[in-house]
């Protein structure tokens, strides 16, 4: 198996006080969520509903499972028991939609509102003004088995690490714009959600408290 425990704790080493690492175990089988489980890591990041499903039934009940990916709202009802944070919320549709599926669980679910920054058109997130307009509409407010706690974003597929270090910047300066016009009075808006393998290092020097890392634990999906 590859060496899930060394890694992990290399990684551990590197994080600064109060960065949360989110271990990104889709395609990657019990074993080795169970391995870092053992190493203490509990928040575990998945994108597939029948995939998490089965990795919710058999693997400790003390997992804290995050959604990761783009979630299509027909999908919500299946996660909504159990999920604990929906890391991309993209639409007022999927949150109100996670709103109604939480209410039917007697539940609060935490959720991240996802950015568009990057330059590829293929990612999803909400732009820094459809972001800006959801949040003024405040449909949101109306919402009680939803709790908004911060913005995620991805950055764009490049070796320009400036470009990446742009972007992060971006993402944190729009966190401290949201954060002081709407969230002053609300400690769980807190998580400013960016960096992957690739490109952590840039986003724990851009302020980011939820690194979200998979392969540098994990190596090549396996299925």
């Amino acid at each position: 198996m590859y060496d899930v425990e060394g890694n992990l704790r290399q990684i551990r080493a590197e994080l600064p006080q109060g960065v949360q690492l989110v271990a990104i175990s889709k395609y990657h089988p019990n074993e080795y969520i169970e391995a870092a489980y053992a190493q203490g890591q509990r928040v575990f990041g998945e994108s597939h509903e029948q995939e998490l499903k089965q990795k919710h039934q058999t693997l400790p009940k003390d997992i804290v499972w995050h959604f990761i990916g783009h979630l299509q709202t027909n999908k919500v009802k299946y996660i909504a028991p159990y999920i604990n944070m929906v890391e991309a919320v993209d639409s007022e549709r999927l949150l109100l939609e996670i709103d109604k599926q939480a209410a039917k669980c007697s539940r609060v679910i935490d959720v991240l509102l996802e950015l568009h920054i990057a330059e590829e058109s293929t990612k999803y997130g909400l732009t820094l003004d459809a972001c800006r307009q959801l949040l003024a509409e405040g449909v949101w407010r109306q919402l009680k088995h939803v709790r908004i706690c911060g913005l995620m974003m991805m950055a764009s597929f490049t070796d320009d690490r400036e470009q990446i270090r742009r972007e992060f910047t971006i993402a944190a300066d729009f966190f401290d714009e949201v954060k002081q016009q709407y969230f002053a009075d609300a400690p769980w808006f807190c998580e400013r959600s960016w960096g992957m393998s690739d490109d952590y290092p840039i986003a724990l020097a851009c302020r980011s408290t939820m690194v979200r890392i998979g392969t540098r634990i994990f190596g090549p999906r396996v299925y």
